[in-house]
């Protein structure tokens, strides 16, 4: 069996810069997240344009929420986004509800945020082998 060593998401470059000048949370609905652990690796995959990976951390801590805006609470301007950021976001995020239920009540989408430390920057972008989804993907050894 494979064994995962982390994860890596697409962020788009406009935001990619401000995990190097001191943004250590990083924040999106939870998907591809149940087998992630403190220490494993958290590579930065920059979309949009000039893509590739362009950086990586380690992870600190993940934390699940039904409300993405409690994620100030805890961690403030640590977030790569700013409030209005992210309330356009959990805007642009509805229209992907699912709206499966669970015993008859409506199941709540859940968001993480992954607190991250030693973050680094490459000297150049690395294209991946392979296609990084939207919804991110684990990096295996």
């Amino acid at each position: 069996m494979t064994k995962i060593t982390g994860v890596t998401y697409p962020i788009p470059k406009q935001f990619m810069d401000r995990f190097f000048k001191g943004k250590d949370v990083f924040v999106k609905p939870a998907t591809v997240w149940k087998r992630l652990k403190p220490g494993m690796k958290f590579i930065f995959y920059q979309s949009h344009e000039d893509t590739g990976f362009v950086g990586e951390a380690k992870i600190k801590r993940v934390v699940l929420s039904e409300d993405p805006m409690k994620f100030y609470d805890t961690y403030g301007n640590r977030i790569f986004l700013t409030k209005e950021e992210l309330k356009e976001y959990i805007k642009s995020q509805e229209r992907w509800k699912s709206g499966w239920k669970s015993r008859g009540k409506e199941k709540k989408k859940l968001w993480m945020a992954i607190e991250l430390e030693d973050i680094r920057k490459y000297d150049k972008p690395i294209k991946p082998k392979r296609f990084v989804p939207v919804g991110g993907q684990y990096l295996k050894e």
